[in-house]
């Protein structure tokens, strides 16, 4: 996977931005698991989404599965160390308000940090990413001039590299598993 880049998901980072560049993100990789046992994993039922639209789509990947939610409540985010039971999962969630990344081994959330503050992370063992994180250039140390212009696209390349998994663009475009969230906090 060390051949993953920023320009590998460049596709998904301006899929989920405007044109006035305010992004509205969050995705969720993880190894070895289905679309179906992953949605289930985080109580969110198979079905079409309901009137309010939010909800997540599973996508079978490459090395496992890839969860897109539609809403603004950051469900898969939060519940990455419930999708890590067993495996590996890494989130990256990018809005307008916020922002991070969760790397996280059966269910225990090993390294988070903000996508600009990575000089700030934690977890249990908070520099396990290092080596993956330099190579990508993100700011390790806080002292670079500026931030990188796709800090969202390496966050998701970490993401494909600390799990295994890659998804396609052309996955991306093909059919996907949905199941509705209104049902979870804070939308209930």
């Amino acid at each position: 996977m060390s051949g993953v880049t920023a320009a590998t998901y460049g596709w998904l980072y301006r899929e989920f931005t405007d044109d006035t560049d305010a992004t509205w993100l969050y995705a969720c990789f993880i190894r070895d698991l289905s679309p179906e046992v992953a949605l289930q994993r985080i109580g969110v039922a198979p079905r079409p989404l309901g009137e309010s639209g939010f909800g997540v789509a599973a996508y079978r990947a490459d090395g496992g599965a890839v969860l897109i939610e539609c809403g603004w409540a950051g469900i898969i985010y939060d519940r990455a160390d419930l999708l890590s039971v067993g495996t590996v999962a890494a989130s990256v969630f990018a809005t307008i308000k916020n922002d991070g990344f969760a790397y996280c081994v059966d269910g225990d959330r090993i390294t988070t940090f903000d996508l600009y503050s990575y000089p700030y992370r934690s977890g249990s063992d908070p520099d396990r990413l290092q080596a993956d994180v330099e190579a990508l250039g993100m700011d390790v140390d806080g002292e670079l001039p500026e931030f990188p212009s796709d800090v969202v696209s390496r966050a998701l390349a970490l993401a494909e590299r600390t799990t295994g998994v890659h998804l396609s663009s052309a996955r991306y475009a093909g059919p996907a598993l949905t199941g509705p969230t209104d049902h979870l906090g804070p939308y209930q």
